[in-house]
Formats: C-alpha cells, structure tokens, sequence
C-alpha cells in the first residue's frame, strides 16, 4: 500500500499494522475543536485528527497559523465561514493542527477542518465516533472526493459510526454498516452538527 509505518518500541521497531490507531488521540473526556477525517497517503486510507483554537485576537490583527494544513486553504475556509454561514471569524485568532506531525494536502479533509474551526469558535465538543469528508467549495457547497469506498471502509473498521460526506458522492450500493450523512451545503452540516 506504499507506506510502512513503524514504532520504536523497547524491543525494537514494530510494524503498525493500522496506522490510523496512533493518528487519532485516545481520549477519555469530549474535547472541542476536535473532529477525524479519512484521508488518502499514496493508496492506503488513514484516518487523521484535524485540531482547531479559536480565540479573541487580543493584538490587533488576527493570527492565522496552520501545521500539517496548507495555510492559504485555512484562509479560504475562514472567508467561506464568514461570508456562507455567518459565523464572525475577523476577529478570532485561529490556529490548526493536523495530530501526528502529517503534512496533509488532500481537500478531502476540509469538511473536519471546518467542524474542528466552528467546534472550537462555539466550544462544542463533537462525538469522536463521527468521521468527516468532503472537500469545501467557495459557494459552500460539500463536493464530491475520490475513493470514497476505501474511506469510508477505514472508519468502519475503526468503529465509527457516522460519517458526514458530499450527497454529491456515488456510492456503489453495496452494505454499509454505519450512518451515512450525506450534505450538499456548509451550513446544512453545520445545523446539523451545532443546532
């Protein structure tokens, strides 16, 4: 599947047979600014998890600060935010962080970014059984993302049980065995998620 991962361990380095089991936080307590995405490295489905901070700018100008995250996507995502749902981002202070130190460049991953962003602006923590992915347009439209089986598969064998993904997606008819949520705008997403 093109990539191996290891894990130094006493004894020696150890195959991670499921890497998405050290990319995703284990967590006891509900978290905000916090959500996972299914993503594609090379051929093999990871699921990651996206963190957002989102706090008053205090120093003038608001501090826009990405890792793992390209920088000016961040920035577009914040305007379609502002503008397409209302949601007041000019004077926040917004940093994201993808967990693990992975440098992600696929869109898929927009969708759990802006409900990791909104999660943390209305501190609402979101269920960690729930998957996001979908790609976000400048009209606020949830596009369609490629190989869709292969994520959605990777969160149902990590035990998810809702993802949240383009209605615009075709998917093959076959069993799924988790909720599928299909939404074709931002702020319906967001209605559903936040009320």
């Amino acid at each position: 599947n093109e990539i191996g991962i290891y894990e130094m361990q006493q004894g020696g380095l150890r195959e991670v047979s499921n890497p998405s089991e050290i990319l995703i936080s284990q967590r006891d307590e509900a978290l905000s600014g916090v959500s996972i995405s299914a993503t594609l490295e090379g051929m093999r489905p990871l699921l990651i998890e996206t963190q957002a901070l989102v706090s008053a700018a205090v120093y003038g100008t608001p501090q826009r600060n990405s890792n793992g995250y390209d920088a000016k996507r961040l920035n577009m995502l914040l305007a379609i935010l502002e503008k397409k749902c209302g949601l007041r981002m000019g004077m926040q202070d917004v940093f994201v962080n993808i967990a693990g130190g992975l440098r992600v460049e696929d869109p898929g991953i927009d969708l759990s970014i802006v409900a990791s962003i909104v999660s943390s602006y209305e501190n609402m923590p979101i269920d960690n059984k729930i998957c996001f992915v979908g790609e976000v347009g400048l009209s606020g439209e949830i596009r369609a993302v490629s190989r869709i089986e292969q994520r959605i598969s990777e969160a149902e064998k990590l035990g998810f049980k809702t993802v949240y993904l383009s209605k615009f997606n075709k998917l093959p008819k076959s069993k799924i065995g988790l909720k599928l949520v299909e939404v074709g705008k931002l702020d319906e997403m967001l209605q559903f998620l936040f009320g």
